[in-house]
C-alpha cells in the first residue's frame, strides 16, 4: 500500500522454568486464554472469510493468493510492525496494547508441502486478524522444536526447546518494556516440546496467551479427523486454499497406520516419525481447497471470538 492507504489502515533473560507436559502459564487451546480479554468491535466491516460456508464454531480466510512472508516486501492492510514507524507503533499500542506474535516451522510436511507450511498458516492468520481487528502483528518466528526424525530431509531447521523459550522470553521483554500489556501466541505446530517452549514464557506484568489454532475439534471438517494430522489432510487442505501455487499434490503419499499405533503418532506426539513415512502422517489426498476454505474460516473465527473476544467482522 501507499503511505497514506497505511495511514489509514493504522487508524483503524528470565530464568527458564521447569517444563511441564501439556501445561504452563500460557493457554494453547483456542477456546482458553489467560486473562480477561477487552472486547472489542472489528475496526470496518470488512469480511476477512473466505467466501461462503458456514462456520459451526465460533476462525475465515481471505481469498487464496500469494502466500504471506517476509519475502513479500509490499506493506500489508496488516498493522506488521516491521513497515511501522516507532511513532506509529506507539499511537497503536495506546489504542490497543495487544500484538500478535505468530511462532511457525521450518520442518517437512511430506513431499508435497512447502518447509513453511505451519508459518504461512499463522502468519495468515494474524493478517487477517490484525487487519481487521486493528491490533499490531509482530514478524513471524519462522523456526520452531521440530518432530524427531530418523532420516534428515533437505532444509529441515529446528531449535531445542530452550533455545526457543529463552529466545521468545528475549522478545516479549523487549515488547513489553516498548508498552505491549498483552501478548497472543499463535502457531500451529503441536509438538509437546516446542508447546512447553511457548506456554511456559514468563512476563513482568503483561499477560499471555500461547493459542494451538489446531486444538479444535474438526469434526464435519475432516473425512479423518482423529488420525494423525502432520502433512494430512487438514495441513494439506489449507495450504490449498492459502497457498494452491506452493502444494504439490501429485506428490502427495498416504501413510496410514495401525489403529494401535494412531495414539502414539498422534498429533503432539514425542517421538520420531516411522522410519517408512514420507515425512507425513494421515492422508493428503483426501484434501481439497474447499475443505481449506471451511477449515481456515472456523479457525479464525475462534480466535476471533474465543481468543480477540470480539465478534468476527
Amino acid at each position: 500500500m501507499d503511505p497514506p492507504d497505511l495511514e489509514r489502515a493504522r487508524h483503524e533473560g528470565d530464568p527458564e522454568p521447569e517444563a511441564r507436559q501439556r501445561g504452563g502459564r500460557g493457554e494453547r487451546a483456542a477456546g482458553r486464554t489467560s486473562g480477561e480479554r477487552d472486547r472489542r468491535e472489528p475496526r470496518d466491516s470488512r469480511d476477512p472469510c473466505p467466501g461462503g460456508g458456514v462456520a459451526v464454531q465460533p476462525f475465515g480466510g481471505g481469498d487464496g493468493g500469494e502466500p504471506p512472508g517476509d519475502y513479500d516486501m509490499t506493506p500489508p492492510q496488516s498493522l506488521h510492525l516491521k513497515f511501522l514507524t516507532p511513532e506509529a507503533v506507539r499511537a497503536a499500542l495506546a489504542r490497543d496494547s495487544r500484538l500478535l506474535v505468530p511462532v511457525g516451522t521450518c520442518e517437512q510436511h511430506g513431499p508435497h508441502l512447502p518447509l513453511g507450511c505451519d508459518t504461512i498458516i499463522v502468519e495468515r492468520l494474524v493478517d487477517d486478524l490484525s487487519a481487521a481487528f486493528g491490533i499490531i502483528r509482530a514478524p513471524a518466528v519462522e523456526y520452531g522444536v521440530n518432530t524427531a526424525t530418523k532420516r534428515p530431509y533437505p532444509g529441515n531447521a529446528t531449535v531445542r526447546r530452550k533455545t526457543l523459550h529463552r529466545w521468545m522470553n528475549d522478545l516479549l521483554g523487549s515488547w513489553e518494556d516498548c508498552g505491549v500489556g498483552a501478548f497472543i501466541i499463535l502457531t500451529a505446530h503441536g509438538h509437546d516440546p516446542h508447546q512447553e517452549a511457548l506456554s511456559t514464557l514468563r512476563t513482568r506484568r503483561a499477560r499471555i496467551s500461547s493459542v494451538d489454532v489446531f486444538a479444535l475439534d474438526f469434526t464435519g471438517y475432516l473425512e479423518d479427523p482423529a488420525g494423525p494430522t502432520h502433512g494430512g489432510e487438514l495441513d494439506t487442505s489449507l495450504l490449498l486454499h492459502l497457498a494452491p501455487q506452493l502444494v504439490r499434490m501429485d506428490l502427495a503419499q498416504d501413510f496410514l497406520l495401525p489403529d494401535r499405533q494412531r495414539a502414539r503418532y498422534r498429533r503432539g506426539a514425542t517421538g520420531a516419525l516411522p522410519a517408512r513415512s514420507p515425512g507425513s502422517l494421515g492422508r493428503p489426498t483426501l484434501a481439497s481447497a474447499e475443505k481449506g476454505a471451511r477449515l481456515y474460516k472456523m479457525i479464525y473465527e475462534c480466535l476471533a471470538t474465543r481468543v480477540l473476544g470480539a465478534a468476527a467482522a
